[in-house]
């Protein structure tokens, strides 16, 4: 079952800012992006490699459910 971003987040222990940290992208990004709002494909990418590298496995884009990639 694929998780969503906000439930992925949660799950490693970090607020909306510090993803927006750790991704390099504004803190307003991620929550759009959770929000199920159009993000940028560079954007997805950067948010998905930072959760990929708390969790320790490489995450795709594709696995994080309701992403809205434009």
């Amino acid at each position: 079952m694929a998780l969503t971003l906000r439930e992925l987040r949660i799950n490693i222990g970090w607020s909306i800012t510090r993803l927006g940290i750790e991704a390099g992208v504004a803190r307003q990004a991620v929550k759009n992006a959770e929000n199920g709002q159009p993000i940028r494909a560079e954007t997805a990418k950067s948010i998905v490699d930072a959760l990929g590298k708390a969790l320790g496995r490489e995450i795709l884009v594709s696995e994080i459910q309701g992403l809205n990639v434009q």
